[in-house]
């Protein structure tokens, strides 16, 4: 299967591409589900209910640790089998998880599904700006996260009414089930790309260095940490506002995510830079309404709806970006890097708003998460020359003329186009 038949006649690989993007939201639904099965899970396991949700801390400490280097470890062998493993173990510990008794192994079968959703994290986008040319790499990227999208607006939800109607261990079996049918779906559907020979393959500090890599893996973090100091605390803050439905807020925000997952689709190929802005800019907008009118339900409710429009939409513009700026054929090493960042931004903002509703109550979250989103504001204003500049690149930056360097050109495939390689340089 060739890049050029998938794409003939200017169409989107769509059975490909939407093969991904049941991956992704695989990989989301088996790491939040156990969230709404604490009480269904924790007698049959013998623990608290606090102790099934470190059920969802082990799956991202596993995929914080396990990100950078299974993906260095992997770099050499061809990238389809690599994405059926991983989800072959999403099958095995969902499987684990749906027969076991014990909470031990119950947590060992949650840090392999972490390591797994570390390693398929860090191939989606790229493996999505593979198949595709470099025009139309947005929106196929768009494409496959929207699956992250649905799976929190969607999948979770039903998952929790699926395990309400059958039990816990059926809803996990029957996850296990999809992922080993979505491995027939990828071998079928989505096309194969060879591994890094040894000769072309960046090191991982060349690549961080390279520029435009530092900036947005920048905004991940600081973006990351300002919306979960709000996410995370919802309920307090609703409560504080007078507003005593947060599944009314959830329900809202999860849905305006979907209108953001579609109009960054239009947009991303086109105008990224400004689209960006634009977000980033209604983020802020929306906490200051949070911070000055909370109490107006009405208020409340728009801004939520704005705040996922919003944000719905970042995650495709920044990991854009961040394959613009590495190059497919470096994508999954430089994703490495925005996965753990972003697992890091999860912690920290949930850390930090912990911290303030604690300290000053849940009127002072939208202060604590306004300054970094404008820090991640102002870095995207100020990284207009190779993170985010107002026109996409069709391959990497050249560097040479950074430091006097010479560019070097490695012809590395990437679907039936070559991807440029260069000697990187100090970024400006």
């Amino acid at each position: 299967m060739t890049l050029s038949s998938q794409v003939e006649g200017g169409r989107l690989p769509w059975s490909g591409l939407l093969a991904l993007s049941c991956a992704a939201f695989t990989a989301v639904l088996t790491e939040l589900l156990p969230a709404g099965l604490l009480p269904a899970m924790a007698p049959p396991l013998g623990v608290a209910e606090s102790r099934i949700g470190f059920l969802v801390t082990a799956y991202a400490a596993a995929s914080f640790v396990a990100a950078i280097p299974v993906t260095a470890a992997l770099r050499g062998l061809p990238r389809r089998p690599v994405l059926c493993g991983t989800l072959l173990g999403f099958a095995v510990s969902d499987a684990l998880v749906a027969v076991s008794s014990s909470y031990p192994l119950t947590v060992a079968a949650r840090l392999l599904a972490g390591a797994m959703g570390g390693t398929l994290w860090a191939m989606l986008a790229g493996y999505a700006a593979r198949t595709v040319p470099a025009e139309r790499r947005g929106r196929a990227i768009a494409v496959v996260l929207a699956g992250i999208t649905l799976a929190l607006a969607l999948g979770v939800p039903a998952g929790t009414a699926l395990a309400g109607a059958v039990g816990w261990r059926a809803a996990f079996g029957t996850l296990a089930v999809l992922a080993v049918l979505l491995v027939g779906w990828v071998r079928l559907r989505v096309p194969g790309f060879p591994g890094e020979p040894p000769h072309a393959r960046v090191p991982l500090v060349r690549v961080a260095v390279r520029p435009g890599i530092r900036p947005v893996l920048s905004v991940t973090l600081f973006l990351l940490l300002g919306h979960q100091v709000m996410y995370t605390y919802v309920a307090p803050f609703a409560a504080h506002a007078g507003y005593g439905r947060t599944g009314v807020l959830l329900a809202v925000f999860g849905s305006a995510t979907v209108a953001g997952v579609w109009l960054t689709g239009v947009l991303v190929d086109s105008r990224p830079r400004p689209t960006l802005l634009t977000a980033l800019a209604l983020v802020a907008a929306v906490l200051l309404v949070l911070g000055l009118g909370a109490r107006v339900p009405g208020l409340l409710v728009g801004a939520v709806a704005l705040w996922g429009v919003a944000f719905g939409g970042a995650p495709t513009l920044i990991q854009t970006a961040l394959v613009d700026a590495s190059g497919p054929a470096d994508a999954d090493v430089a994703t490495s890097l925005q996965t753990t960042l972003y697992n890091a931004g999860i912690a920290a903002g949930s850390l930090t708003g912990g911290l303030a509703l604690d300290a000053a109550g849940a009127g002072a979250l939208p202060w604590t998460a306004l300054p970094p989103v404008l820090v991640a504001l102002a870095t995207v204003a100020a990284g207009r020359r190779y993170a985010f500049p107002a026109r996409r690149r069709a391959v990497a930056p050249a560097a040479d003329a950074l430091a006097g360097s010479a560019a070097v050109a490695v012809a590395c495939p990437a679907g039936d186009h070559a991807v440029r390689r260069w000697a990187d340089g100090p970024e400006q």
